[in-house]
Formats: C-alpha cells, sequence, structure tokens
C-alpha cells in the first residue's frame, strides 16, 4: 500500500522544500521504490502561467502541457519521472473544480464550505492514483501560519488520520539562524515553527534544519525537546556548493534511512547512491571553464531562468566543464557598449520571453554573436528575435518585425504572428486575440522534423524529436526565402511543414535557434544534446580567442 510523506516549511520561504521533495523522490528510488511528487500552492491562481517571473520564477511545462511551478522541474531532474498536470495543484485549481460542480448541482443543496468540500478535494489529490506507486510526496507551498495554506494543513491532518498508521508521515524543513555577535545558532524560530504547525494538529516526524553552521548536540537536543521529535530525526542541512551534492549530504545524514523508520518499513537493500557521490567528486575535478552569457530580461531573479542554468550545469558535467553565468540585462545594452559587454563571453544565449522591453538588445545580441561567429542559442522568443534580426542587419526586410512589439507600426512586415491554429494530437487547435491569456499557448511536447544533414539533426543524432513548448507565436513559413537570403537556415519544422521549430546559421560554427524549450528535459544524469553541443563549442570558442 502507498505511504505518504508531507513536505511542510516554517520560519521563512524559499528555503527549499522542493529539493528537499525531489532529494528524498531520489533517495527513495535509490532504493528501489517508486515514487510520485507533486506540489500544493496555496494561491487562488489557477496555474503559475500568467504569474510575473519577478515575482514567481520560471513556469515549468510538463509533457503534457501543464503550466506549473519550477519545483516540478527539480522533480524531474532529481528522479527522471516525468510530472502531469495531476502534480500541481493550486487553491485555484480546487476552487474551480468545486465551483463546477456546485453549478452542476452535484452537491445536491448542501452548503458548500471549507470543510469537508475542500479540504475533501485537496485529499482527493493527494491520493490520485495512489495504487501505482510506493510513495507519493507532497509538498505545501508556502509557510506554516500563511493563511492561505490552512485548507491544505488541515487537509494533511485529516488525511494521515484516513490512512492506516504509519503510512503518512511528515516533514517539516525549519531555518536555523547564526547570530554572527552572539556566535550561536538559534533553535527559537524552529521551536516557535513547530509549536505553530502542532497547533493546527499536526506533529512532525521529521525536522530538517536549514544552516550554515553545524549543529552541535546541544541545540539537537534542545530541539527534540521542545519540539517532540525523536534526536535522530533532527536533520543538518548544511549549505552545499551545488543542489546535486544534497541527496549525498542527505544520506550521510541518513535521512532516507529514518523516513522508512517513521513509516515502519525494513531496510532490505542498501541504495544505489554511486551517481550522487559522483557528482560530488566531478564538482571538484572540472577539467576546463567557461563563461556564458545570458541575455534576458529577468536577470534580477536567478529563478526565473532556473531550469536553463541547470542544463547549462549538465551540459558542462557532461563535458568536465565549469560553466560560469553572467546574466546581462537586455534593457542596457547599446551598440556603443556591445564589444564592452561581451569581453570574455564564449557563448550567448537568448532565452524565452514576452512582450518588448528589452527586445532591441537582444536582437543587437544575436547580431554580434552571428557577426563574430560566437557560439548562439535562441530559444523560443530568442529564437525569433535571431530571424528578425537577421532580416533586419542583413538588409533583406528592413523593417521586418513581430506582431508581439509592431501592432502600432504599419509600416512593419510581420514575420513572426500570433499563432491561430495548431494541431495536437490529430485535433485542430484554434486560437484568437479574444481566448484568456492562461493555458491558451502552444503548451506540452509536439514533434519536430530535423532535416537530414543539418547541424542540429548530427546534434540529436535523430531526425524527428519531441520538445516541450511554451509560446502563442511564430515564425511564418511564407518568409522562408527572405530567411535564407539573410544567411539563415530552417533546418526544423513541425510535422505538417507549417511551424518553423528551428533555425541555423550555416556560415557561423555554432548558432541555433529552436522555438520550443531545451531546458527543460535536461537532467544531470541525461544531459540535453543542445547544451552538451552548446557547451562544447563555447569551449573551443575560448580557446580560439
Amino acid at each position: 500500500m502507498c505511504r505518504f510523506i508531507f513536505i511542510t516549511g516554517g520560519v521563512v520561504s524559499s528555503l527549499g522544500k522542493g529539493i528537499v521533495s525531489a532529494t528524498l523522490g531520489a533517495l527513495l528510488q535509490a532504493r528501489g521504490y517508486s515514487v510520485c511528487l507533486r506540489k500544493f500552492d496555496p494561491y487562488l491562481n489557477y496555474d503559475p502561467g500568467t504569474m510575473n517571473p519577478f515575482q514567481h520564477g520560471e513556469v515549468f511545462v510538463t509533457e503534457d502541457g501543464a503550466e506549473t511551478d519550477l519545483d516540478l522541474g527539480h522533480y524531474e531532474r532529481f528522479t527522471g519521472i516525468e510530472c502531469t498536470k495531476n502534480d500541481s495543484i493550486t487553491t485555484g485549481r480546487i476552487y474551480d473544480e468545486i465551483l463546477k460542480k456546485e453549478r452542476r448541482g452535484d452537491f445536491n443543496g448542501e452548503t458548500v464550505q471549507v470543510i469537508p468540500h475542500v479540504t475533501n478535494s485537496i485529499k482527493q489529490h493527494f491520493s490520485y492514483e495512489a495504487d501505482k506507486y510506493d510513495f507519493i510526496i507532497c509538498e505545501i507551498g508556502g509557510t506554516v501560519g500563511d493563511i492561505e495554506g490552512l485548507p491544505f494543513f488541515e487537509a494533511a491532518r485529516q488525511f494521515a488520520n484516513d490512512v492506516p498508521a504509519n503510512h503518512a508521515i511528515f516533514v517539516h524543513l525549519t531555518l536555523l539562524p547564526y547570530i554572527e555577535k552572539a556566535g550561536e545558532l538559534k533553535t527559537k524560530p524552529t521551536q516557535h515553527s513547530v509549536k505553530e504547525l502542532r497547533s493546527i494538529g499536526i506533529q512532525p516526524n521529521v525536522i530538517i534544519c536549514r544552516t550554515q553552521h553545524p549543529i552541535s548536540k546541544a541545540d539537537r537536543n534542545k530541539i527534540s525537546l521542545f519540539c517532540n521529535v525523536r534526536y535522530e530525526a533532527i536533520i543538518e542541512a548544511m549549505d552545499q556548493n551545488n543542489i546535486y551534492e544534497v541527496p549525498y549530504a542527505y544520506h550521510q545524514e541518513k535521512l532516507d534511512t529514518i523516513i522508512l523508520q517513521e513509516l515502519n518499513i525494513e531496510e532490505k537493500e542498501r541504495p544505489q547512491i554511486n551517481f550522487w557521490k559522483e557528482i560530488v567528486d566531478r564538482n571538484k575535478a572540472f577539467e576546463a571553464q567557461i563563461t556564458v552569457g545570458i541575455v534576458g530580461k529577468y536577470t534580477n531573479l536567478r529563478d526565473a531562468y532556473k531550469s536553463l542554468f541547470e542544463a547549462l550545469y549538465h551540459g558542462g558535467l557532461h563535458n568536465k566543464v565549469a560553466v560560469n553565468i553572467v546574466e546581462i540585462d537586455a534593457e542596457s545594452i547599446e551598440e556603443s557598449v556591445l564589444k564592452e559587454k561581451f569581453i570574455g563571453i564564449d557563448g550567448i544565449i537568448v532565452p524565452g520571453g514576452f512582450g518588448s522591453r528589452g527586445t532591441e538588445g537582444k536582437m543587437m545580441v544575436a547580431n554580434y554573436a552571428y557577426e563574430n561567429n560566437i557560439p548562439f542559442l535562441g530559444i523560443c522568443y530568442g529564437m525569433q528575435l535571431a530571424v528578425i534580426s537577421r532580416l533586419r542587419y542583413s538588409k533583406v526586410l528592413k523593417t521586418a518585425s513581430s506582431e508581439e512589439f509592431s501592432q502600432k507600426d504599419h509600416n512593419a512586415q510581420i514575420v513572426v504572428g500570433r499563432m491561430k491554429q495548431w494541431i495536437k494530437e490529430n485535433k485542430i487547435i484554434d486560437r484568437s486575440k479574444n481566448n484568456n491569456r492562461g493555458g491558451t499557448m502552444r503548451l506540452g511536447s509536439y514533434m519536430t522534423n530535423l532535416e537530414n544533414g543539418s547541424q542540429i539533426a548530427q546534434i540529436y543524432q535523430k531526425d524527428h524529436i519531441f520538445e516541450r513548448h511554451r509560446h502563442r507565436y511564430e515564425i511564418d513559413i511564407d518568409y522562408k526565402k527572405e530567411i535564407e537570403k539573410s544567411g539563415l537556415k530552417i533546418t526544423g519544422r513541425s510535422p505538417d511543414g507549417h511551424l518553423p521549430e528551428v533555425i541555423e546559421a550555416p556560415s557561423c560554427d555554432w548558432y541555433i535557434g529552436v522555438q520550443y524549450h531545451p531546458e527543460l528535459k535536461s537532467k544531470p544524469f541525461d544531459a540535453h544534446p543542445l547544451f552538451v553541443s552548446f557547451v562544447n563549442a563555447s569551449l573551443k570558442h575560448s580557446r580560439l580567442v
């Protein structure tokens, strides 16, 4: 029968509940168990799709086209399991489901309330397809005490009583702040956090303490005494150099062993954690380093490009190359400072984004990379801007533009326009300006046919691929001749041939744009071929300069 592990957090946000969940999933997998990971977010948005990256970080897109929290990216990267729309649940989605039922009359005249209707709905999501897994790990977003999180905590409390004994446990993540002047760690915030959790009926079985200093025996005893948790179940979570070193560190702290003990499961086999130990060793043995410039408009928040940073690390790990990342604000770029800004940059990436802000700077950079033969990767919007840039700078189409930022310019030639129709699972999807913004893009996995003999086909070693998409604008295939005249070539298309998916520049050593988001499928143990190739090309460029 499936066991359930609830991950909660206290004291402050952003302590790393997602990494804890992903790590625990990886450690249980290493023992041969099947695992499912789910994120429960208390905010009222239906999903993160319409949320500003400055507030929420990147939107992670699943194979089935769900726009989800970035923690699902951690789940996939640590475990290799493909998440689905059923693994990202928000308050908005819960209420949407309930209100639709109420309008249909499904409640037979009952007064619809938070308890039991909202909590019952949450519990159904906790246990969805539980018969398929040995463990389901449920991460509850936010911190204990947040008013919007109360229905989720209450549902978890009820659920733990609904299932048989030893089938549901709680892992609480807290902060142990270090007071520099006093020279000591403080356990009181953790005590208060657990007190808050216990006040709503939840007793944690395990406490994971984020800390920058080792926890003394005295502090462990204090936490154990005042939080009513076994001494051995106080887990020291020291900061690591890299998130992929966390599984090995937590295994050293016996987290996986303690979890099995709390669930009354006898340890049968030693975990296979050689890979995680190997990452720790590899991080100390890089043979070279490169510097990659990421030109975007969300550079003030690293989580906005989380999957991209991780994919570059994976590509570096594969090549035994340390990848240093320099974030460059697209709005700060002008022709006069281009050369200065890219001194020491071995490769350039223009990632996805939306809107007009920073587009001129991104196009300057795309042209600079082309003219100076610097390895360049344009992702989604980055690919579209690379095409417009070449058309403009080559003077093939001086007024080439995108409908996304030139709607008021009557002289613009719209090379990139709003998608009005595409095919998904043999069905025609229609979209217009009148559609809602959320969930209406071309989302999820689609097939791309690659041109024989092209650089992109050589990189993948395949003639067709499946990659994840998230966009509502596309390059108009009718401009194929002009695009080729500008120095680019369309080398990947949708199966019907209507949607350009890949462009490359035959005159450059490595200049590629992709309409999809390859960073979403990269993993430390299975680096995405595009990032392996890009890092390798950047390394070669660094040695030529």
